[in-house]
């Protein structure tokens, strides 16, 4: 491992308590401050690789070989207690639908300030004051008002902005970001996208983006695999991989995307990497 890899991931598989394999022996890593993409269509295996990162593979499902590392450490026979102080502290998460990760009789406020005090040690005043700056930090307007909002109140683009805070309320170093645009109209999404890319370089973030739209990793990734049928079948810098395919799947993702214009956000994604 690499001293500058924040994540690697090495020979990594996934199967079912029945014996079925989902993953198939996939590896990568991830520098610290760098982004990595990984794209693939759904069943691809690239949440359950994600899940497996953050220690939360759904029952029934487990580890089988392979080692997950961050920061030095393997991480991926830590038992209950010890993910319950590395997750939402140094690994956090995002996810697609930000509304079912939120307690609907709860202010999105309180429920911010809850995690402060948890994961920070902020007694009640801080830790409301705490979730306003932070609410404003993810550029919701009126971040006073917002704090005494419940979720049923808030659009999903506002809700993922709440959600994204949450992650990000412990300042961790590795935040994995699963479809977190892919239920939010094409607007609300280039706008979810460019918080993320500028909270990564505010914050010296590693970031992870899944998703099954390349043009969403063109827009933000200096790195891309391309994950089908639980397997790696390309990986590289975005930009060569996306110009010049050479995987027969990467380029049939790539036909489904010319109507788009994906050559527009590949020339977006190398000004944020020249910004």
């Amino acid at each position: 491992m690499s001293h500058d890899d924040l994540l690697r991931v090495d020979a990594l598989r996934i199967r079912t308590d029945a014996g079925t394999e989902l993953v198939h022996g996939v590896s990568f890593s991830v520098p610290r401050g760098g982004t990595l993409g990984i794209v693939g269509e759904s069943g691809s295996g690239k949440s359950l690789t994600c899940r497996a990162v953050l220690g939360i593979l759904p029952p029934g499902l487990s580890t089988t070989t392979g080692s997950i590392v961050f920061d030095g450490q393997e991480v991926s026979r830590l038992g209950y207690r010890e993910w319950q102080s590395l997750r939402g502290s140094r690994i956090s998460a995002v996810f697609q639908d930000p509304a079912s990760y939120l307690n609907p009789s709860l202010t999105v406020g309180r429920q911010l300030a809850e995690v402060l005090r948890v994961k920070t040690g902020l007694g009640r005043r801080a830790a409301h004051q705490r979730a306003v700056e932070l609410f404003a930090g993810m550029g919701l307007r009126e971040p006073a008002h917002v704090y005494h909002q419940y979720p049923f109140e808030l659009s999903g683009g506002m809700l993922q902005r709440v959600l994204i805070a949450i992650a990000l309320a412990a300042e961790p170093e590795l935040l994995i970001a699963d479809e977190a645009t892919t239920a939010l109209d094409v607007t609300v999404q280039a706008e979810v996208l460019d918080l993320l890319d500028d909270l990564r370089r505010e914050r010296s973030l590693t970031l992870v983006l899944v998703s099954h739209d390349l043009a969403v990793v063109a827009q933000v990734c200096d790195h891309v695999v391309v994950m089908r049928d639980g397997e790696i079948v390309e990986a590289g810098a975005t930009e060569q991989v996306l110009r010049a395919p050479a995987h027969d799947y990467t380029r049939s993702l790539l036909e489904h995307h010319a109507a788009y214009g994906i050559e527009r956000f590949l020339e977006e994604g190398e000004r944020h990497v020249r910004a």
